[in-house]
């Protein structure tokens, strides 16, 4: 969808799905929901039908067009394991990732058991990559907590959490598997607060795990005030094997 990205643990995003519909309450304030919906009904825009979900075949081929090493955020503004996008579609998208061994993508979901069960089958081709990060949201105890489990229970080489918006104190996490743990506050209108003991208590579990933390933001209504410094500095750790490869120009050549 875009080159560049002002999300802190990304640097792209890549939208070859449009829109979603909410499951759990960490979708109450959707940043995406309300972008898209400023446009509905704009004449060819592309987001002239609002958050409704629908596939953009022609956003398949995006990465092959972006020559520089990018971290790329696979569907900012959708759900690639919602239950209304075909399994062959989403094999689709996993094909380009893995034709694009330059990039390091980072795929996000709610719709954790989906996910888990796919890469077990017909995804098991880029489980193993370890270009491709495949995540789950956590957002309280009753809906994020059991996504945990169903990504460990995937075949995947990396995993990562991204507890974001950090709702409530999550208590004890088993962190076995996880390779990356993201946190951050919910920002907008109506932004709902987060206490910083429920963040400094995913860091120490994060840190005896030696699972790498990176603290996104505060959030609230103006993020950009409440910053993302935590105890007076800020938490930007990614995963040990996580390098920006360059392609060699044959291997780009190759992936046209």
């Amino acid at each position: 969808m875009a080159e560049k990205s002002s999300i802190e643990w990304t640097d792209a995003t890549w939208n070859p799905v449009r829109g979603c519909t909410k499951i759990s309450p960490g979708c109450k304030h959707c940043y995406a929901q309300v972008f898209a919906e400023r446009f509905r009904g704009v004449p060819n825009h592309p987001y002239g039908q609002g958050f409704d979900l629908r596939l953009v075949p022609e956003k398949l081929a995006e990465p092959l067009r972006w020559k520089t090493p990018k971290r790329i955020f696979v569907n900012s503004m959708s759900d690639l394991f919602h239950p209304e996008v075909p399994e062959a579609y989403i094999i689709q998208v996993a094909e380009i990732m893995m034709h694009t061994p330059w990039h390091t993508f980072q795929v996000l979901t709610k719709r954790a058991d989906r996910m888990s069960k796919l890469l077990n089958s017909s995804l098991a081709f880029a489980a193993s990559a370890a270009h491709i990060w495949w995540g789950v949201s956590v957002e309280n105890k009753k809906h994020g907590v059991p996504r945990i489990s169903h990504l460990r229970n995937a075949k995947a080489k990396v995993r990562f959490l991204s507890v974001e918006p950090l709702l409530e104190c999550l208590g004890t996490l088993n962190l076995k598997g996880m390779h990356w743990v993201i946190v951050g506050g919910e920002s907008g209108h109506g932004a709902r607060p987060m206490n910083e003991e429920w963040v400094t208590a995913i860091k120490i579990q994060c840190a005896k795990a030696k699972v790498p933390f990176f603290f996104k933001q505060w959030g609230g209504r103006q993020k950009s005030k409440a910053g993302r410094l935590l105890q007076g500095r800020t938490h930007d750790e990614m995963p040990s094997l996580y390098s920006i490869r360059p392609a060699s120009q044959e291997t780009q050549q190759g992936a046209i």
